[in-house]
């Protein structure tokens, strides 16, 4: 057994358990019941991120744990800072991101206050964490923190919310450090993976399908050998794109819609797919029915069985090894037709690329997408908020590599894209950021332009300015409603960037955005591009043509 330690302040203690778990940031807005950890994280190690909001610095921790696979770790306090980590909890929750939560609370032994500002935080957190706990005595500090990572960051990732009251904070403890250790996931039983590769040889239009799983590990290797080994073509999420180069011509399109796109032409037709690291709750790429096409689940965890999703074969166990495992079965390419994916891949290109010219004024967004394709080099990052532009990017550009597309498909929320690309950027100075937002996502956390100025980031932030919500609107209009009540007034984004020692742009020209983006990654610093952007061609594209197609025969 470990010796004692000298005792210590339990917020001491605290924040030598996250340097433990080598943390070296935590994002915060701190209230009066953070201060003993405010104090004891001012002789530390780790980095004080203050944020405009308790949001920003949530995101900023989520995409820190989506990036690395470690968990980010932000910090508020009781009551109302503590409900503003709702949204971020959920966003971390539903799109696998360890995300580690700290909240303030007032005493526990002896209240000084009543009831005020007090509610029952760590019963609101329940749902939306793996765990959700308050801290009772500074002796079980080390545990929770240790047991709080390992909940955090294991597969699937999420959050976990600990609350510290501060009369709990300031006691005195003798507890040491408990360190972290290595965990390795299991491989999949050989008998299933047999069972697997008799299914994939006897299929005669096989599919591969790169789910958000696949990103959070690094399997690209992998499954970029097992594609090159087996010629089976491939497709991803949303939150999927990346993992193998969407360059490759075995590469059938990303799935942005449900159904109806020509992607989809290819997934009907399919008669298995092999369904690598994707889950229920990313938005469903395909619906499963009865007596249809077959299904492998391959995946860290068995699947979660869904009126949509119910796969005959479960490969489970470390993603990367079961693929590798995989291919080494299989031993080299498979014998399938693979014309009538060839068909389709050449149509989704060239329904893809229409656009990308256009001169028009304001531009549209195959315009804008194609642009910014341009000026990323392949490990540059872009950060989606969310609105009908993140279709169009989903669709039209390819990603390269993992993690260059951040987007979030699973809860779905505005305002989350600004603070993931300020994450980014903190983490991989080198890069080029950009973080692409429309005008309502943008203005729900756009105070963190402060936040990205003082902490010296390179950062290209794209507002595309329409006045309204847009892809509300684009729905009201497609389901026969008036347009009605959802248009607004936008401020000066460029004299609003600028009071915020930003540098703010405003495009006038189509032909402007390409050097626009070039100048502004140039120079340095914070630059925001006001962009307007014309989405009338969302009906004729997303809808009529869609709809109007035959699938190749």
């Amino acid at each position: 057994m470990s010796a004692k330690s000298t005792p210590t302040k339990a917020s001491d203690l605290l924040v030598a358990a996250l340097e433990a778990e080598g943390v070296t940031r935590v994002f915060a807005v701190p209230g009066e019941e953070n201060l003993d950890v405010l104090e004891s994280l001012r002789t530390s190690s780790i980095e004080l991120v203050l944020t405009r909001h308790e949001q920003g610095a949530a995101f900023m921790a989520a995409t820190y744990g989506r990036l690395t696979g470690k968990a980010g770790v932000c910090m508020a306090t009781l009551g109302p800072g503590a409900t503003n980590f709702a949204t971020p909890a959920a966003y971390a929750h539903l799109g696998g991101m360890p995300l580690i939560m700290i909240t303030g609370q007032k005493p526990i032994k002896k209240s000084k206050q009543g009831q005020f500002q007090i509610i029952d935080v760590v019963g609101l957190f329940d749902p939306i964490c793996k765990m959700s706990k308050q801290i009772v005595h500074g002796n079980t500090i080390p545990a929770l923190i240790r047991e709080a990572f390992r909940v955090a960051e294991e597969e699937r990732p999420g959050a976990v919310l600990l609350e510290l009251p501060e009369d709990i904070a300031a006691e005195a403890t003798d507890a040491p450090v408990l360190r972290p250790h290595p965990r390795h996931y299991a491989v999949a039983d050989h008998t299933v993976l047999q069972e697997a590769a008799e299914l994939i040889r006897s299929a005669k239009m096989p599919l591969l399908l790169l789910g958000a799983g696949a990103n959070r590990k690094d399997a690209r290797k992998a499954l970029s050998r097992f594609v090159a080994d087996t010629q089976i073509p491939f497709f991803d999420t949303q939150m999927g794109k990346g993992v193998i180069d969407e360059r490759s011509e075995l590469f059938m399109g990303t799935a942005a819609l449900s159904d109806g796109d020509y992607l989809h032409c290819a997934i009907d037709r399919a008669d298995l797919i092999i369904n690598v690291g994707h889950d229920v709750v990313e938005k469903p790429p395909f619906f499963m029915e009865e007596g249809g096409t077959k299904v492998i689940h391959v995946n860290y965890k068995a699947a979660k069985v869904d009126q949509v999703y119910f796969p005959q074969i479960e490969v489970v166990g470390d993603l990367a090894k079961s693929i590798t495992r995989l291919a080494e079965i299989l031993d080299g390419p498979l014998e399938f037709d693979d014309s009538y994916f060839r068909l389709v891949r050449e149509e989704t290109e060239k329904h893809t690329s229409e656009g990308a010219d256009d001169p028009r004024f304001p531009i549209i967004p195959q315009r804008i997408v194609a642009d910014t394709r341009k000026v990323m080099g392949d490990s540059d990052i872009i950060a989606l908020d969310n609105g009908i532009y993140k279709i169009w990017y989903a669709r039209n550009y390819k990603a390269y590599e993992p993690n260059t597309v951040l987007l979030d498909n699973a809860l779905a929320t505005m305002g989350a894209g600004l603070p993931s690309a300020m994450m980014a950027a903190m983490q991989y100075p080198d890069r080029r950021v950009m973080a692409i937002c429309g005008d309502g996502g943008f203005m729900m956390n756009s105070q963190e332009l402060e936040t990205a100025v003082r902490l010296g980031l390179n950062l290209v932030v794209t507002v595309l300015n329409d006045s309204s919500y847009g892809m509300i609107r684009w729905k009201q209009a497609h389901a026969g409603f008036d347009d009605w009540g959802l248009e607004f007034d936008n401020p000066d984004f460029v004299q609003y960037a600028n009071s915020y020692g930003a540098t703010g742009h405003r495009i006038e020209r189509t032909e402007d955005l390409v050097p626009t983006f070039e100048a502004a990654f140039a120079s340095g610093g914070v630059h925001l591009i006001d962009v307007p952007v014309d989405y009338s061609e969302n009906q004729r594209v997303l809808i009529e043509e869609l709809e109007a197609k035959v699938c190749l025969i």
